[in-house]
């Protein structure tokens, strides 16, 4: 299963293609959509929808695994992020790939086995699960790749559940 993990942003857009076969990982590519702070929202928008579109379609990914927003202080903010995440999940949903969509504590536990860690044990159980030499830069392509290897775990464990219910 090839998977696209997304960090939504309005600035950056961390993203981590990773395959998950059996019970290994293979990591395909990861990087970040960047915006520039003085663009027009709608620019901003059109181009991580547009770079979004060119991964799906240069990835073919079976699942998009993408991290439900929280925010406890800046509404502005959260706000210009919702709409980078929207228009990330719009391009998957057009190329018809299945959305899935996870909590930062769902993920955390996923990837660390505590739904409290705090980033840097995120950024070292990712670092370490996908084999990678260092740490990815900058913070959000750690955490999209953390979203997928979330959204493997959590597959995979779907997958037993249904498998001992027949």
């Amino acid at each position: 299963m090839v998977i696209l993990g997304i960090d939504p942003g309005i600035a950056i857009v961390g993203y981590g293609v990773v395959e998950y076969t059996g019970n290994r990982f293979r990591v395909i590519s990861y990087g970040a959509i960047t915006t520039e702070a003085g663009m027009k929202l709608s620019d901003r928008l059109r181009d991580i929808y547009e770079s979004t579109h060119v991964l799906l379609e240069r990835f073919r990914p079976d699942a998009f695994a993408v991290e439900e927003l929280f925010f406890n202080t800046n509404v502005k903010t959260a706000i210009s992020v919702a709409h980078g995440r929207g228009v990330c999940v719009l391009a998957a949903s057009i190329q018809n790939v299945p959305i899935f969509e996870y909590t930062p504590l769902q993920v955390k536990q996923a990837v660390c086995g505590y739904g409290r860690a705090d980033k840097r044990q995120v950024q070292k159980m990712v670092t370490q699960l996908l084999n990678l030499e260092s740490v990815p830069k900058p913070d959000d392509v750690a955490d999209a790749l953390a979203v997928a290897v979330c959204h493997a775990h959590n597959a995979r464990y779907q997958k037993l559940v249904r498998e001992e219910s027949v």
